[in-house]
């Protein structure tokens, strides 16, 4: 098991150090209520107490409820300024405005939120000078499960090489709140939705994996190719150089 304690005492420092180098007065970041956002509102509030939250509401109901009590919750026990975004609205205009020429795909049409937030975030980061925290994991990253331009976007991250259960474990050793230590991992882009039903495999399969080389045929499989088909998420695009 990694060094929590030494763990803790890097990341703060790295964290200190972006702020550093960017000339940059604070951090936000976007608050859901789930493991990720906890760890890094922890780390993030305890490197630069100018440090906001964004809970960002778009459309389904665990949005507004669950996710949102937690995300306060979070934002109390530790003392981070918190303010809601409830981007509905803005979602539906957009729905209206593409879908008045395109056929919207159910894929498209989801992604949609993590983008708006995104983009809430660099708006409200831009007016008070503030630097975006990412809140992905190396098993999501590893899978590329997260949207290109949304939550994979962001000027750093300080928790992008831990896998799913290393973030169980540093949230243990923090005595963050048990109820977001235990809830079923979700994006929260639909109704219903956890990271495990959708991909159909276990965290804790894919941690497996990316650390030991070990699953079933099965598990492989299903990793190999979300590994495969999201190569394209964890490169910068294509430019053209002259020969």
């Amino acid at each position: 098991m990694r060094d929590y304690k030494e763990e803790f005492d890097k990341r703060t420092a790295f964290i200190r150090k972006q702020l550093e180098n960017a000339h940059a007065d604070g951090i936000i970041y976007g608050n859901s209520g789930g493991k990720d956002c906890t760890l890094v509102g922890i780390l993030c509030k305890a490197a630069c107490d100018n440090t906001v939250g964004l809970i960002m509401p778009c459309g389904t109901k665990r949005n507004h409820t669950e996710d949102k009590e937690d995300a306060l919750t979070v934002a109390e026990k530790y003392g981070i300024k918190t303010h809601i975004v409830d981007l509905g609205n803005v979602k539906e205009a957009m729905q209206a405005a593409v879908g008045g020429a395109v056929k919207l795909s159910d894929a498209a049409s989801s992604n949609i939120n993590p983008r708006l937030r995104m983009t809430a975030l660099y708006a409200a980061a831009a007016s008070e000078n503030r630097l975006v925290a990412g809140t992905g994991n190396r098993s999501e990253g590893y899978m590329g499960y997260f949207t290109k331009w949304g939550d994979g976007a962001y000027d750093f991250n300080p928790i992008a090489d831990l896998t799913v259960t290393e973030i169980y474990e540093f949230l243990d050793f923090l005595k963050a709140p048990e109820h977001i230590r235990t809830k079923a991992p979700s994006a929260g882009l639909f109704e219903g939705q956890t990271d495990e039903s959708e991909m159909g495999v276990t965290y804790s399969a894919i941690d497996k994996y990316i650390l030991y080389g070990e699953a079933s045929e099965r598990d492989k499989k299903i990793i190999g190719e979300f590994h495969a088909r999201s190569e394209h998420k964890r490169n910068m695009p294509f430019t053209y150089k002259k020969d």
